[in-house]
C-alpha cells in the first residue's frame, strides 16, 4: 500500500485491468463514437484491451478525443511560448481555470505536440464520483483533491497532495498542473490564492518553506475562451450570491458542466505558456519577507503573468463596452461580431434582470481590465 493510493492515478502495470472494467460501459461507447466516428466498435476496443501504459491511453484516445473537440465546438484552438520550455523537464503548471476537463486536456495536448513531459493533474474528488469517472480519470493520470474537508481532514488532505506533488515533480521527473485557485473562476476575476501556494510548501522540511518554489520550475499559464461554453450554467451561483445565499450544486450540475464544456460552442481559443519563474522566485526569496508574504508576492507574480499572457478576443471587448456603456474598445471587433455577442447573451441571460446582465458582461470584460493593470504595472513608465 502506499500512501498516495487513494489520491493517485493509476500505475502502468493496473493500466489494462482498469480499462477492460470500463470498455463496455456506454459511456465510453459514446465518448469513441465521437473520437473515431468512421471506426468499428470491435476496433477500437481491440486496441484499447491491448493497451498497457498510461501514455497509450492518452496518445491514442484521449487525444485524438480532444482534437474532435476541437474540430467540432471551435474555431481552432492557438498557442504561444511553448519554445520556452525544455524536452525531459517536470514543470509546475499554475492555470487560470475554465473548463473542468478541456483546460488541462488541452495543455497536454500541446505538451505531446511539442514533445515534453505530460503532466498528472489535480482534479475535485466531487467531480469524479460516478465509477465510470474515476476510473477514466486515474487513466488519464489525473490525481484526486479531496473536497469538502475541514480542520484536521483538511489539513492532512493537503499534506497528501503536497506531498504527492513534490514527488511527481522532484523524483519522477513528471510536470504537474494545478489551477492557481480551488474550482473555476466563475467571473472571469482570475487571481491565485496564496492558500494554494501554501498547499504545495507543506511537504517541505525546515522552516523555510517558500525554498520549496527553488528547487521546482513553476510555469504560469493562460487560457482564453473567446466563449466560455459553461457561462451560462454560472447563473444560479450568481443569483444566489446577489440575494447572500448560500449556493447549494445540483446532484448532475458538475457533470452537466463536465458535458457543456466538451461539447459547447468555444469559438477560438488559445493558450499562453508564460515562461519559467526561476528568476522572479530567486528574487522574492531574497527579501525580508515572512513565509506568508513571500507567498503572496509570488501569487501577485503569477497573477501577473498570467493578466499579461491573456489573449483577448473581440467577446472580451465587446463584453467591456456595454459593462461600462462606451466605445473605448470599439476597434477591436466589428458590428457583426458585437450583434453576435448580443445574440447569444439575449438567449442566454434574463435580460430583465440587470444583475445577471452585469455579471455575464464582467465574466468576459475583467480579463480586459486585469490585463490592462499588468500591462501598465510592467510598462517602463511604472519602474521610474
Amino acid at each position: 500500500m502506499s500512501q498516495f493510493d487513494s489520491i493517485r492515478p493509476f500505475y502502468d502495470a493496473e493500466a489494462n485491468a482498469a480499462i477492460r472494467k470500463i470498455v463496455d460501459d456506454p459511456m465510453l461507447e459514446a465518448m469513441m463514437s465521437f473520437t473515431f466516428p468512421t471506426d468499428t466498435r470491435e476496433h477500437w476496443k481491440d486496441l484499447m484491451v491491448h493497451t498497457h501504459s498510461l501514455r497509450d491511453f492518452q496518445v491514442n484516445f484521449i487525444y485524438p478525443g480532444v482534437q474532435k473537440v476541437l474540430e467540432k465546438s471551435s474555431e481552432g484552438l492557438s498557442t504561444g511560448g511553448f519554445e520556452q520550455l525544455e524536452s525531459n523537464t517536470a514543470y509546475l503548471f499554475i492555470s487560470n481555470h475554465r473548463d473542468i476537463i478541456l483546460d488541462t486536456s488541452l495543455l497536454n495536448s500541446c505538451l505531446y505536440e511539442n514533445g515534453l513531459v505530460l503532466t498528472t493533474s489535480a482534479i475535485g474528488d466531487n467531480l469524479i464520483q460516478k465509477p465510470f469517472l474515476h476510473t477514466l480519470s486515474k487513466l488519464n493520470r489525473n490525481f484526486a483533491i479531496k473536497r469538502g474537508l475541514q480542520g484536521r481532514a483538511l489539513l492532512e488532505s493537503s499534506q497528501m497532495a503536497s506531498a504527492y506533488i513534490k514527488k511527481s515533480l522532484l523524483s519522477e521527473n513528471r510536470s504537474v498542473w494545478t489551477a492557481q485557485r480551488e474550482g473555476r473562476t466563475k467571473d472571469g476575476n482570475d487571481a491565485t490564492h496564496r492558500g494554494v501556494l501554501k498547499m504545495l510548501t507543506l511537504s517541505e522540511e525546515g522552516a523555510n518553506g517558500f525554498g520549496y518554489f527553488e528547487k521546482i520550475k513553476v510555469v504560469p499559464i493562460s487560457i482564453s475562451y473567446e466563449y466560455d461554453p459553461t457561462d451560462v450554467l454560472k447563473m444560479p451561483e450568481w443569483l444566489a450570491k446577489s440575494r447572500d445565499e448560500k449556493y447549494v450544486k445540483g446532484e448532475n450540475e458538475d457533470f452537466l458542466n463536465l458535458l457543456r464544456g466538451i461539447i459547447g460552442t468555444k469559438k477560438r481559443i488559445h493558450l499562453q505558456v508564460n515562461g519559467v519563474l526561476d528568476k522572479e522566485i530567486a528574487e522574492i526569496s531574497k527579501m525580508e519577507l515572512s513565509q506568508p508574504d513571500k507567498l503572496s508576492k509570488l501569487a501577485e507574480c503569477i497573477d501577473q503573468k498570467i493578466w499579461t499572457g491573456y489573449k483577448l478576443w473581440p467577446s472580451n471587448y465587446i463584453a467591456h463596452d456595454l459593462l461600462y456603456g462606451d466605445n473605448e474598445y470599439e476597434s477591436f471587433y466589428t458590428q457583426d461580431e458585437k450583434k453576435s455577442f448580443e445574440k447569444r447573451m439575449n438567449e442566454k441571460v434574463n435580460t430583465k434582470n440587470e444583475f445577471l446582465i452585469k455579471s455575464f458582461l464582467a465574466m468576459y470584460a475583467n480579463p480586459v481590465n486585469n490585463q490592462k493593470n499588468a500591462l501598465s504595472i510592467n510598462s517602463p513608465a511604472s519602474q521610474l
